[in-house]
């Protein structure tokens, strides 16, 4: 694992829904107003491991929550809807494990010039969502009490570690909107609505801090790494559907755009295949309407850049490369905006040939 470091994230933001209830409300993230430079300019009940999300081999898609119009008909006839997405939501799975602080900074670096070129070459798109989550479900980053002495954890509070605003706050993929620990904001994000992800309701001069304070997921996370868990359960009916802690994130009519950073293999339950079926089971089935990015250790490259002792993220791979719009850069990049560059071409190809759900 390397040296701890900050992080603080930027993005542009979009569209209300409604968010899971209980989170208290406080001062907004002082984290900062400033541009950083880009490219060019506990449920339970979710099933992370299993081909079916809900448990039940029922894999009927969620109907999410949105306030947009459905989509239209390219002649007025039903049956033949237009092509094109008008919405992306973008979920970012970032590994806050102790080792991630560097790589953390170049996705900082990298991901408002992302955002700038997505609106730029994709113009038509209207409404977007972002949200984060990261890849473990302790609050507080108490992973070192916790995960090394459960039995502390047994008996009250541990700074922190029981004291959760909501239980969406210590709950596997649960958008982060509250973070804390020694290196994180201390503060909650007050994003408008109260929902766990940006919407277009956030006043335009606030976006930079509210993504840093989304964003901010440090790196005093558990080091037994579960990405796949948290993404999965961020897509799942039990957090999607009406009351869940992420309510309305997810969208029929709009594009999923799912980016990975992680410098270690994933320790979740379940196969690459079960993790592919729960994802696309909640977009068209096929994974036509999700784009995937998977910034991951490089050890499959003929030239790795990554040191040799990595280890090889080959469950992540397998299930990255399923999709048929996806594309796998190296973590240990110095400057990850080449890679976000390519990203845009792809999004921009999957919004153009996306057909929404009628």
């Amino acid at each position: 694992m390397r040296a701890m470091s900050r992080i603080v994230l930027l993005v542009p933001a979009l569209l209300s829904t409604l968010a899971c209830g209980g989170d208290r409300q406080q001062s907004d993230s002082p984290y900062g107003d400033d541009a950083l430079d880009g490219i060019d300019d506990n449920d339970d009940a979710i099933d992370t491991g299993d081909d079916d999300p809900t448990g039940n081999n029922d894999t009927d898609k969620l109907d999410t929550l949105s306030d947009e119009e459905g989509p239209s008909t390219a002649d007025g006839n039903e049956g033949n809807p237009e092509q094109g997405c008008k919405a992306i939501d973008f979920l970012f799975v970032i590994d806050n494990s102790g080792s991630m602080g560097d790589n953390q900074e170049n996705l900082i670096n990298s991901f408002p010039g992302f955002i700038a070129k997505i609106q730029e070459v994709i113009a038509d798109v209207e409404s977007y969502h972002v949200m984060v989550v990261k890849t473990d479900e302790l609050w507080n980053d108490c992973s070192l009490e916790c995960n090394f002495f459960p039995f502390i954890c047994q008996f009250g509070d541990v700074n922190g570690c029981n004291g959760a605003p909501s239980v969406c706050d210590d709950t596997m993929g649960a958008g982060v909107n509250f973070p804390i620990g020694e290196d994180a904001s201390n503060q909650y994000c007050a994003l408008t609505g109260g929902q766990r992800f940006i919407t277009p309701q956030e006043p335009f001069d606030l976006l930079p801090q509210k993504f840093n304070c989304i964003a901010h997921v440090g790196t005093d996370g558990s080091g037994d790494e579960q990405p796949m868990a948290s993404l999965t359960a961020a897509l799942s009916p039990a957090l999607n559907g009406p009351g869940g802690c992420n309510s309305g994130f997810l969208r029929d009519d709009a594009v999923l755009v799912v980016t990975i950073i992680t410098d270690e293999e994933d320790n979740s339950p379940g196969t690459p295949d079960g993790w592919y079926q729960n994802v696309v089971a909640q977009k068209t089935g096929d994974g036509s309407g999700v784009v995937v990015l998977g910034l991951i250790n490089d050890t499959d490259a003929g030239n790795p850049i990554c040191p040799v002792e990595s280890q090889d993220p080959a469950k992540i791979r397998e299930f990255i490369q399923m999709f048929p719009n996806q594309i796998t850069g190296s973590v240990c990049e110095l400057n990850y905006a080449p890679f976000f560059e390519q990203a845009v071409d792809l999004i921009n190809t999957t919004c153009v040939e996306f057909v929404p759900v009628e």
